[in-house]
């Protein structure tokens, strides 16, 4: 087996210091040399969480993270990484209503969560950005998800995201769910302020999660 440490290492570099032409270029390495598509989208998520650092710290900015976005989009774009995405005859575990919600534009976070809950076999319902309470809400009741996931980039989309929880209430679906929130400045009190069950600032992390769900799930089915 190929050692790609330090391949890995100049492509989380690569990322995080927003070098498009060089992080293609060494994702397309990568791939040709025969490291597995997820091993080098962890790699990517790796460079993407520095840059959401340094946005925290206010090294980056809001038209950062769209170029760290832009090269997301373009690792996905990749012939091996498509391939995993849309392979075809995969059998659904489960099901996901997603959105950023209202009041925030950011969908980088929820495009990567997205990409890699379908590489994991979610049906995924993306509703864009800047979605409303009764958007989410109108969807969950068209479309019976396993898994309700919100996304926020900026810190009062706390409040927003507890408004769909407490819509979902209104409803009376919010027991048939489980509910996702993800965001850099999520925490474990947020969470709790919000009603999810869970909370993640990290895209694979939120993955394990939502799988880790869906086999308990089927375990008490059984």
């Amino acid at each position: 087996m190929p050692d790609f440490k330090e391949l890995e290492l100049r492509l989380v570099n690569a990322v995080a210091e927003l070098e498009e032409e060089e992080a293609l270029h060494l994702a397309e390495k990568a791939l040709d040399e025969g490291m597995e598509p997820l091993a080098l989208l962890e790699a990517v998520n790796k460079g993407m969480q520095k840059v959401g650092q340094l946005y925290e710290e206010k090294t980056y900015f809001i038209a950062d993270l769209i170029m760290a976005g832009l090269i997301f989009k373009g690792v996905l774009g990749l012939q091996p990484i498509q391939k995993l995405f849309y392979a075809k005859n995969k059998k659904k575990i489960g099901k996901l209503v997603l959105g950023t919600v209202h009041g925030d534009l950011h969908d980088i976070g929820k495009d990567i969560f997205r990409g890699l809950m379908e590489t994991n076999n979610f049906e995924v319902i993306d509703l864009g950005v800047d979605v409303p309470a009764e958007k989410f809400v109108r969807k969950t009741l068209e479309h019976k998800p396993d898994i309700v996931g919100m996304s926020g980039v900026l810190t009062y989309t706390v409040d927003a995201m507890k408004e769909v929880v407490e819509a979902l209430k209104e409803a009376e679906i919010r027991d048939s769910v489980k509910v996702i929130v993800g965001g850099g400045h999520l925490t474990e009190e947020s969470c709790r302020f919000i009603g999810a069950d869970a909370y993640s600032n990290d895209a694979f992390d939120g993955v394990k999660l939502c799988l880790q769900w869906m086999k308990s799930a089927k375990q008490g089915e059984e």
